[in-house]
């Protein structure tokens, strides 16, 4: 399983737009991408491309988050997302 980990740059964090573009890149992989808060359990993952569960995981400007996928393109995938996450969304 590949994972990576991310800070997330937004200044609201994970809420709102941010969420919500996060949520949409995260659809249009071709693999499930889950997300946690750094330090918590895999079975504790939600789904990357869910923004219910994207702004109930709460993450804030400067946590730290891992998202983890498995299968073809994972990897790709998952270096594709942690750009998102480290981009300050609000700004653009």
């Amino acid at each position: 399983m590949a994972e990576r980990q991310a800070t997330i740059a937004s200044r609201v964090g994970l809420h709102a737009r941010p969420a919500s573009l996060f949520a949409e890149a995260a659809a249009a992989q071709p693999v499930e991408v889950t997300i946690a808060m750094e330090g918590d359990s895999a079975e504790e993952a939600m789904d990357a491309s869910s923004m219910l569960s994207l702004m109930s995981l709460g993450a804030s400007h400067g946590d730290v988050v891992v998202l983890r996928a498995e299968g073809d393109g994972a990897d790709a995938a998952l270096d594709e997302l942690v750009k998102i996450l480290e981009t300050d969304l609000d700004a653009q």
